[in-house]
């Protein structure tokens, strides 16, 4: 069935897209992360142009981190502090991540950018898990003990802070500096984040997993909720119609995805997210290869390359 989206301007199946909100929705879950990472690229590839599929990911992001949020927040895995000084930085990086969109669409660049974005970054991300899950899966398979955490210059810097919740006593500069990154990184690439914060805040910010995961998602779902605020107001590029389809298609995916996550363990949790995120970087990056034409066709601005 054929249903036609009025700011993508073309024609998709309905099913197609509900079926890859479904399979986002259960790696979502599995894996406790957003999905931009993997549904932008899908829209990308199924025809709809880079700027409205990054604009209406957002969205989606948005309204699927609203309800694990809420699951977080009454179970007090959230720490208020940590949160607040994150979106202190989110806020930011967005609302400069969505300026640098709208210059970048205006110079009639933008999905160039897009592209060379999830390349480098997923290819870098993906591999860099995918080694640190297969290191950890040979531990655990040798019997091994793990390394233990030990700080690192980053908790060496001034102006520090206690977040009692996470039981940390940090400086707000790299918090500060990482909510910016992430806010940044997601209003130009409609992706939450979650795939690089969860990495940075347990490995460098060392921030325990009790608060770790709800604390991603509060930033998450306000800098996706302002990203899609700016786009709407700025760039006219939220198609509604289709964010309320993957929003279907999501919920109902991430319900079996987080039953699938529980039979896991994290090393292998890790290793398959790794593998994941580097395949989607390669099939980006073959497509550059293969059909750039097709790929860089700005559509809402009636020029090509």
């Amino acid at each position: 069935m054929q249903l036609y989206l009025p700011i993508a301007d073309l024609p998709v199946n309905v099913f197609l897209v509900l079926a890859m909100g479904a399979a986002v929705g259960f790696v979502s879950g599995m894996f406790g992360i957003g999905g931009g990472f993997l549904m932008t690229p899908l829209l990308i590839f199924i025809g709809i142009t880079p700027a409205v599929a990054v604009a209406s990911v957002a969205s989606h992001i948005a309204a699927s981190s609203f309800s694990g949020a809420l699951t977080y927040w009454r179970r007090r895995a959230i720490d208020p502090a940590l949160a607040s000084v994150l979106l202190c930085g989110g806020v930011t990086g967005t609302a400069l991540g969505v300026w640098t969109f709208t210059q970048l669409r205006a110079l009639g660049q933008l999905d160039l950018m897009i592209a060379l974005s999830y390349v480098v970054l997923l290819t870098t991300v993906g591999s860099l898990m995918f080694s640190e899950g297969l290191r950890a899966l040979m531990r655990t398979r040798r019997g091994a003990v793990p390394p233990r955490r030990t700080h690192n210059w980053i908790h060496g810097l001034p102006l520090k802070m206690r977040f009692k919740r996470s039981k940390i006593y940090l400086s707000v500069i790299p918090v500060l500096i990482v909510g910016t990154v992430i806010g940044f990184i997601g209003a130009i690439m409609g992706i939450g984040g979650g795939f690089i914060l969860v990495p940075i805040m347990i490995y460098l910010l060392r921030v325990p997993t009790s608060t770790m995961i709800g604390t991603s998602m509060v930033l998450t779902l306000v800098t996706m909720l302002v990203a899609t605020m700016l786009h709407a107001v700025t760039n006219h590029l939220v198609d509604a119609v289709l964010a309320l389809i993957l929003m279907v298609g999501g919920v109902t995916g991430a319900q079996f995805g987080a039953r699938a996550g529980q039979k896991i363990r994290g090393e292998q949790l890790r290793l398959l997210l790794g593998l994941l995120i580097l395949s989607v970087g390669v099939r980006f990056a073959i497509e550059l290869v293969i059909q750039p034409a097709d790929l860089f066709t700005i559509r809402e601005l009636g020029v090509g390359t």
